[in-house]
């Protein structure tokens, strides 16, 4: 079963999202999915320090 996708919205400076934008590229991804990937990356890195996430 597909996880369903939910949006969001974060505020940033402009300046900060031209470099986030330009290091989503050079990784051959979109601002969105770069921004996945940091997520997955930080929340392992938590799991990894404090034991797996549980429950809503």
């Amino acid at each position: 079963m597909k996880e369903k996708k939910l949006k969001f919205t974060v505020r940033v400076g402009e300046d900060l999202l031209r470099k986030f934008g330009y290091v989503a590229e050079y990784n051959a991804r979109s601002t969105n999915r770069e921004v996945e990937f940091l997520m997955k990356k930080r929340i392992a890195e938590f799991e990894k320090n404090h034991g797996k996430i549980t429950g809503e």
